[in-house]
């Protein structure tokens, strides 16, 4: 910061030029491909409506790299910068060159945009952004030393994002590796059916306009698939003592499941409820009550030997359910409870290593997003010259 404030000092002390995205780099749309000329061999990545995920590829590209989109089309508003050559469809539009920007300084400044590009959607027909969107959008030209400096400093923190998300990725995948390893039982462990230790009720029937700001604990179906991990001791929402009492309940130590879901990945997400008291459960779930490790259950209900035996019992086309009554015959591996709660120690370490938003790398990885824009707002807030 110290070097950029140097620059700034030196060679615009007084603010900096603005001009449009428009009049200084020119607003570009690409052109369409079908889906019939893409090819598996193809050198060239092909944008359409979205930032991350290719179109394809393609033989050909008509667009060089070093340049920014905004995608038009699909996921609206999208900002991407793209190192290396491709060909742009025509659900995006490319940002051209000047040699008063450094595309990239331009790309961490039109980044700051996306919701206001989506929120400029037209709805009428097929939803889209047009070009205006972006062409009018003003944008600050400082010297290029200070572009320059600007882009230096926000790469190392991308850089040390994307390290650590790196990392995270490749922690998951080592946990589950041991998590199936450990769930993974010779002939000496006893499979037993979940009905034969396990009592499976269905849900009840409240619905997210019954949540009040105060009241009684409640779970929702639909929070499984987005906020709760393997365990939880507090809920998000609550409903009023009438709607709880009308409302079917789980008690500390039972596995709340959402028994349906739109595909087989999340179908049977499910939570270890361990908080002190009853808790109201929505509609959509199983209340599995029993006499194991809650947190042992929880674990098992997340690995690949489940997932199996799920595959076979889910149904549905749209809507993907598993029938509570047909859980009764999924074959459970018991160990000791003295081996459960070992499986399960070794397990939460994991877990909170990868899960945990309070602590190890998604708390550091959030921190790092946080510190990344707070100095992209600090660094790219400029003076203009009056």
């Amino acid at each position: 910061m110290s070097k950029l404030d140097e620059l700034i000092k030196d060679l615009c002390p007084n603010g900096v030029e603005f001009s449009t995205v428009g009049e200084i780099l020119g607003v570009n749309r690409g052109r369409r491909l079908t889906k019939s000329q893409l090819t598996d061999d193809g050198l060239y990545y092909v944008f359409h409506g979205s930032k991350d995920a290719p179109l394809g590829l393609y033989t050909d590209y008509n667009v060089e790299g070093d340049t920014v989109i905004v995608v038009n089309t699909g996921a609206i508003g999208g900002v991407k910068y793209c190192k290396d050559n491709f060909w742009c469809s025509d659900g995006s539009f490319w940002l051209g060159h000047s040699p008063k920007m450094i595309n990239k300084f331009v790309y961490y400044y039109v980044v700051q945009f996306e919701d206001y590009f989506y929120s400029q959607k037209r709805t009428g027909g097929v939803p889209t952004i047009d070009r205006d969107t972006v062409s009018t959008l003003s944008i600050p030209v400082p010297p290029l030393p200070v572009q320059r400096e600007i882009v230096r400093i926000l790469d190392n923190f991308t850089e040390l994002t994307a390290e650590l998300t790196a990392e995270l990725t490749a922690r998951k995948k080592q946990y589950e590796y041991y998590r199936d390893d450990l769930l993974h039982f010779g002939p000496d462990v006893p499979m037993v059916k979940l009905g034969d230790f396990a009592t499976i009720v269905r849900g009840g029937n409240f619905q997210k306009k019954d949540f009040v700001e105060k009241g009684k604990p409640c779970i929702h179906y639909g929070q499984m698939y987005t906020h709760f991990g393997i365990h939880t001791e507090e809920t998000l929402t609550y409903v009023s003592n009438d709607t709880f009492e009308k409302s079917k309940q789980a008690v500390s130590g039972d596995i709340v499941m959402a028994v349906t879901s739109e595909n087989v990945e999340d179908v049977c997400s499910c939570v270890a409820w361990l908080g002190s008291e009853p808790i109201a459960v929505s509609g959509h779930t199983a209340i599995i009550h029993h006499n194991q490790n809650a947190k042992y259950l929880s674990y098992w209900f997340h690995s690949q030997g489940f997932y199996n035996q799920k595959t076979k019992l889910a149904h549905g086309t749209k809507v993907i359910e598993v029938t509570p009554d047909k859980m009764k015959d999924i074959l459970v591996p018991l160990p000791a409870l003295s081996e459960q709660e070992r499986i399960v120690s070794i397990l939460d370490r994991f877990d909170t290593l990868c899960n945990d938003i309070t602590a190890g790398l998604p708390a550091e990885i959030e921190a790092r997003q946080k510190q990344y824009e707070y100095y992209r707002d600090k660094l790219l807030s400029f003076q203009q010259i009056t």
